[in-house]
């Protein structure tokens, strides 16, 4: 039994089978932003894991291909964007210009609250790089003295949340235009809020999709000139 459970054909079946039965209740349930797959799915794997005593670092090791293949799918985000790539020039400096204020306030508000809680330096670095998706997130933290594992429960909780309450909010406030709302779920919640994104239309997802590129760039740029 424990050979079972240690292998990696556990770790990848139980992965995809608490994907699909998350989305089978986002799907059953009215699709609530709530209820996004990713948060049921991470529930159930969680779930899972505690009542059979499983280590998670035994785990995660043998889901380590699903991890690898998270960057090719960032990769695929770019056939939305060839399809909206005439869209997307006409809102390109409206584009810049929320990139540049947007990357700041990300990365700035959230490690400058840990910093007067009296956080450590490597702690903050994971924090500054919680809203870009999770391969370059990874990347970029190491390279700043971070803590990657922390950086990737950090990315993913922020992309939880974006993909939970983004769409709310984004009613509330009144936010109706595509791009607008494209780029306030990618550049914030990246690969989780995309997909949220997409669920409010092609448009919304195609620049949404464009803001996951442009603020992992953006991102690491910055934090590698501030950070060396």
């Amino acid at each position: 039994m424990s050979a079972i459970l240690t292998s990696p054909h556990f770790a990848i079946t139980l992965t995809l089978l608490a994907y699909l039965a998350g989305h089978g209740l986002y799907r059953i349930t009215g699709k609530p932003s709530f209820l996004q797959p990713v948060v049921s799915g991470i529930a159930i794997v969680g779930t899972t894991l505690l009542i059979l005593d499983l280590d998670y670092s035994t785990y995660m090791e043998g889901a380590s291909i699903i991890h690898f293949m998270l960057g090719t799918v960032t990769v695929a985000l770019g056939l939305p964007l060839y399809q909206n790539l005439a869209l997307i020039r006409r809102h390109l400096l409206p584009l810049m210009v929320t990139l540049a204020v947007s990357g700041v306030v990300a990365a700035g508000s959230a490690t400058g609250l840990l910093w007067l809680t009296g956080t450590d330096h490597a702690t903050l670095m994971s924090m500054a790089t919680k809203s870009i998706t999770t391969p370059m997130a990874i990347s970029v933290t190491e390279s700043i003295g971070g803590y990657p594992p922390l950086a990737t429960g950090f990315v993913m909780v922020t992309g939880i949340l974006v993909a939970a309450c983004g769409g709310p909010i984004l009613r509330i406030t009144g936010v109706t235009h595509p791009a607008a709302k494209g780029c306030a779920m990618g550049m914030i919640g990246h690969g989780v809020g995309t997909t949220r994104a997409f669920e409010m239309g092609s448009e919304t997802g195609a620049f949404s999709a464009l803001s996951i590129g442009l603020m992992g760039l953006y991102t690491a740029i910055g934090l590698g000139l501030l950070m060396p």
